[in-house]
């Protein structure tokens, strides 16, 4: 199976797992043109995360923060802290969950390959084992850069479930049995990615079908039935038919779509 950098696994989900309150503090911390380097010495001498060390500080910036919101112009840094104060936690956390799954593909697969399949069947709970078969079938898949150890799977299988715990997709801590929690994207978190993901070029009949939507259980008709509703909002137009998605898109920005959240 041939495998690209950007397609293999790590283990980064240890830098923090969800890091909702970490996130919060960082992005308040944060202006656009800040590196990952300076916001660390910035987050260090304003004692805003004073449990933690400076080397356990640097990880989290360099290895969570950093992957997560920095990239790509630092767009989604640009937007959550627009949106900071204007979206329930339940939102902020949903938004949180996407760019962690984008930057940490593990998550990502893991949670199209188990966790909803798993849910569509019916299951009442996920388990440290669920998490350590897909890990053991990845390492057979050659999706590690090398072969991990046997602690370092156990380690990132709970690393998995913590991170859909922190989430709010399962329920429970510290436990290697967490139980299936209610979870359904808000239509403010539908409104930004559909956005989103139009901004990074994706065209209308791709948007559909693209696989962030999968993160919180979509198929293409349920994506269309959600962005149907959108548009009843105004925010935008869609026109299906034959099999084809026309969107006549009526923000400009995400700074514009910040806006309209504002306005809800």
């Amino acid at each position: 199976m041939g495998t690209t950098d950007n397609n293999l696994y790590t283990t980064r989900l240890g830098a923090g797992l969800g890091l909702i309150e970490e996130t919060k503090i960082l992005l308040r911390l944060w202006e656009p043109g800040i590196s990952v380097k300076q916001l660390h010495q910035l987050a260090l001498r304003s004692g805003a995360l004073p449990e933690l060390t400076s080397r356990r500080l640097l990880n989290i910036v360099a290895e969570g923060f950093g992957p997560r919101y920095l990239v790509d112009d630092a767009k989604s840094a640009k937007f959550l802290k627009c949106v900071d104060s204007l979206l329930s936690g339940t939102e902020f956390k949903q938004i949180l969950f996407l760019h962690t799954c984008r930057a940490n593909l593990i998550l990502a697969d893991f949670v199209k390959e188990v966790y909803w399949p798993r849910y569509a069947q019916g299951a009442a709970e996920l388990t440290n084992l669920d998490a350590d078969s897909f890990i053991r079938r990845s390492l057979d898949d050659e999706r590690m850069h090398k072969r991990w150890s046997e602690s370092v799977v156990k380690r990132v299988a709970s690393y998995l479930l913590g991170c859909l715990s922190d989430y709010g997709l399962l329920k429970g801590e510290h436990s290697s049995r967490r139980k299936f929690a209610p979870f359904q994207i808000s239509s403010n978190v539908a409104l930004y990615l559909a956005y989103d993901l139009h901004f990074s070029g994706v065209g209308d009949n791709s948007l559909l079908e693209h696989g962030d939507w999968k993160l919180f259980g979509l198929e293409d008709q349920e994506v269309l039935d959600v962005m149907k509703k959108l548009s009843l909002k105004g925010a935008f137009i869609v026109q299906a038919a034959a099999g084809l998605v026309k969107i006549s898109w009526k923000y400009n920005s995400l700074a514009e779509v910040c806006h309209v959240i504002a306005k809800s």
